[in-house]
């Protein structure tokens, strides 16, 4: 089994709601730091897990999409809480949709939201 892990960082801005959540209840910026994992059984033709040129532009949009924004702003999070889960959650969907390698049978975010908090999802696809 390989993994091809990849690495951005960025800053957000967002304020929780739904509770008594002291100063994150106001806006404040955080500054992320999301690794994408891919893992597959095999390599392609070329010997690679999946083209990271690909993967890296894709990453690239999707974190050019939140930087330097209100994540409270964003459609994907109407109704929703802006937690660190709900975004892990939001990015590694949204990051399936676009890396389209047949050979990926999951795929993982890991978002850090600080030095000492994170939080992760993990999709597997269809075989």
């Amino acid at each position: 089994m390989y993994t091809l892990g990849v690495k951005r960082e960025f800053i957000a801005r967002h304020f929780l709601i739904g509770g008594d959540w002291g100063s994150e209840n106001f806006p404040n910026s955080h500054h992320y730091i999301l690794e994408l994992q891919l893992k597959g059984r095999e390599l392609d033709p070329h010997g690679y897990l999946v083209d990271i040129v690909d993967v890296e532009q894709h990453l690239d949009e999707v974190v050019n999409y939140y930087k330097e924004q209100m994540l409270n702003d964003k459609p994907e999070f109407a109704g929703l809480n802006p937690s660190i889960e709900n975004f892990s959650r939001i990015l590694c969907t949204t990051l399936n949709e676009k890396i389209k390698a047949k050979n990926i049978y999951a795929i993982k975010v890991v978002l850090w939201e600080n030095e000492s908090a994170w939080t992760s999802y993990k999709l597997k696809r269809e075989s």
